[in-house]
């Protein structure tokens, strides 16, 4: 479908990519990944022949249609937002601006001061018979189910699109590609505007796309769960590996540790050649033997040095003071814009250590919610308490408050109470996308994703003990997510924030808050918990309805109630002990899979170990042994690795049903 053969890209005296080869097949589900800057979006202009390689080739079949999503500054005018999400042919958007002409009433003085001709009902039964032929009626009842699944309102299909903020644009576009299916999907970031409802609504829709998709994300989650294959844009190469993300994490770790044994080794060997060539080229006796070994170096491949990953966090974040065990309180609030009631009575409280997400359908609440703890937004009734000692922070007004236009971002990150050092900070900076020269870049000159990485920065560096955060890894990449994650995980306060990174909420939180219509309900757990806990009561409602039913065709019957009760008495035992052995079974799996994974992982140190080791290289052929042994126990470690992770969640599934 997509070939790309010896493709060459330079920008600026650095080389982006070099004699690099790629191909897409139908139905692939593959992610793009690397660094900021590393050439992902640079790779999709190529694609897209919106700029030029300076050698090789971009080809398509013929015959395929792309559709693509950029990350940011989709195009939006007086269309409305049903009218772009069903905008996939020409024809039919021309078909749509007749029809709506004939809406207007025959007195439209804005058509008669044009000079317009309106259309009497034969021209609009002509209209409406070529829009049909068109399936544009179907396609308008599917850009309204994809537009409900990205938490449009029914209201919300005729608003123009330029009455949009510029997240829900995007998802307007993303709604429009999402109903014209071209053969081969491009996104770029596609999640970075979505809610978590919609988000997941949007991974179980691709899951079962009809074409090809090939996207950019720094979301870990959304790439585990749709893609078979990582290409990595790493030293201006297209590294491929076959699997999801976290697959792809263990198999370059395998290839990285393979590598650096490779480079050490020739390293090695290139030294004792060297030392040689050094002591005996001057003496006549050796000269030709130094000039032979000279040549035998030169004649070698030469392995690259590995490329040194983003260094992990490894330093202590600053730590705000100690407040009273009860953070914050909220009773009694009623919180409502104009008509629209938000909150009636809500009541809410928070305690020292708490790491809660709210999580809910868009428009429930949640971003008020976060405010009303902030303090940032007046409610009309309630009250809003907070603890001894509390001092708090929320994220999206920190940077717009805060920031000095006129400092440097270094100067900007040393403006703080903390006795930091200016090291530290700028080490922090620069796990924050902060580096080199652009520590030394104004404020002003920031764009929006900057300006938050560096509010973020500030809020790290002098944190305080509420702290409050909306979508804090939109603008980050995965290397950063880490950081932040990390920071956090250090962070002695309370956190109350919203995310749709489902990576991020499972590292972080312990507590979860469903909003929805007003109602909170809490879940004092993961967010695991409150999958499992959201399931098991669905599951529960659902024998519930089963067994009312039962008992009123029992009653229907006349069978006794002792007869059913001792029956149903019976049937429960007997699956008790059906768990039972199947836990038993399923926990005998686990077991014997993770005795087989521990003997490889031991057989891999070992393989590894030989393999740096110089006396290896003594012996013909060794070294290939062992290079080929190591192969076949990293593959089998993955396949079992993943064998593995199905049986645990088995198990933990069997254990989950067992204790509701």
């Amino acid at each position: 479908m997509l070939m790309i053969s010896g493709l060459t890209k330079s920008f600026g005296g650095r080389t982006l990519f070099k004699d690099v080869s790629l191909q897409v097949n139908r139905n692939d589900r593959t992610g793009l990944v690397g660094p900021n800057g590393a050439g992902k979006t640079t790779l999709f202009s190529l694609i897209l022949e919106r700029e030029a390689p300076d050698a090789g080739t971009v080809a398509l079949q013929r015959n395929v249609s792309v559709g693509y999503l950029p990350q940011e500054s989709a195009p939006a005018g007086d269309e409305t937002v049903l009218e772009l999400a069903t905008a996939v042919r020409p024809e039919i958007v021309r078909l749509q601006q007749q029809l709506k002409a004939c809406h207007r009433a025959p007195g439209d003085g804005a058509a008669k001061a044009s000079g317009q001709s309106l259309p009497d009902d034969e021209e609009y039964h002509s209209l409406a018979a070529h829009y049909e032929e068109f399936d544009g009626y179907q396609i308008e009842s599917k850009a309204k189910k994809i537009l409900h699944g990205l938490s449009f309102r029914e209201k919300d299909f005729d608003r123009p699109c330029r009455e949009m903020s510029g997240g829900w644009v995007m998802r307007a576009h993303l709604a429009r590609l999402l109903v014209q299916e071209p053969d081969l999907l491009m996104l770029d970031e596609p999640t970075n505007h979505l809610d978590l409802e919609a988000l997941l609504w949007f991974q179980g829709y691709l899951k079962n796309y009809p074409g090809a998709i090939l996207m950019i994300s720094h979301d870990r989650e959304f790439l585990n769960q749709l893609v078979d294959s990582i290409v990595e844009i790493r030293q201006a190469k297209l590294v491929r590996y076959r699997g999801n993300y976290d697959e792809y994490l263990a198999q370059r770790s395998a290839k990285e540790e393979q590598l650096a044994a490779a480079y050490k080794n020739q390293q090695r060997e290139i030294a004792h050649l060297m030392e040689f060539v050094d002591r005996f080229r001057a003496k006549n006796t050796k000269a030709s033997q130094a000039q032979s070994k000279l040549k035998q170096i030169e004649r070698m491949e030469k392995i690259e040095a590995p490329e040194a990953d983003e260094a992990t966090i490894n330093f202590r974040f600053p730590q705000p003071a100690r407040s009273g065990l009860k953070v914050v309180t909220l009773e009694q609030i009623y919180q409502a814009y104009g008509q629209n009631v938000v909150y009636q009575g809500m009541n809410f409280e928070a305690e020292r250590g708490q790491r809660t997400v709210l999580v809910g359908p868009n428009g429930a609440g949640k971003s008020t919610l976060l405010k009303i703890f902030a303090g940032t937004i007046a409610f009309q009734k309630g009250h809003r308490k907070l603890g001894h000692n509390v001092r708090s922070g929320y994220y999206g007004q920190y940077r717009v408050e805060t920031l000095n236009q006129e400092h440097t971002v270094l100067e900007e990150g040393l403006e703080t109470p903390q006795r930091v050092t200016e090291q530290f900070v700028r080490t922090v900076l620069g796990s924050f996308l902060f580096r080199g020269d652009d520590v030394f870049k104004k404020v002003s000159v920031l764009s929006g994703g900057e300006k938050s990485r560096l509010a973020l920065v500030k809020l790290l560096l002098d944190p305080p003990n509420l702290l409050l955060m909306d979508e804090p890894t939109t603008h980050l990449d995965m290397a950063s997510i880490d950081a932040l994650i990390e920071a956090l995980k250090q962070y002695e306060g309370t956190l109350i924030f919203i995310s749709h990174d489902v990576y991020f909420i499972r590292a972080i939180a312990n507590h979860v808050v469903h909003v929805n219509a007003g109602q909170l309900k809490h879940y004092p757990g993961g967010y695991q918990y409150y999958l499992d806990k959201t399931a098991a009561s669905s599951e529960r409602a659902g024998l519930t309805l089963g067994q009312q039913s039962t008992q009123k065709i029992a009653g229907r019957d006349g069978e006794r109630p002792s007869v059913k009760i001792r029956e149903q008495k019976r049937l429960e035992a007997e699956q008790r002990q059906a768990r039972s052995r199947a836990r038993k079974e399923q926990a005998q799996i686990v077991h014997q899979l993770e005795k087989e994974i521990a003997a490889l992982e031991q057989r891999q140190a070992e393989l590894t170990a030989a393999l740096e080791d110089p006396e290896t290289y003594q012996q013909p052929g060794r070294a290939v042994a062992l290079n080929r042994e190591l192969s076949s126990v990293v593959a089998n470690l993955g396949s079992l690795t993943e064998e593995w992770e199905r049986a645990a969640s088995a198990l933990a599934e069997i254990d989950g049903r067992e204790n509701d």
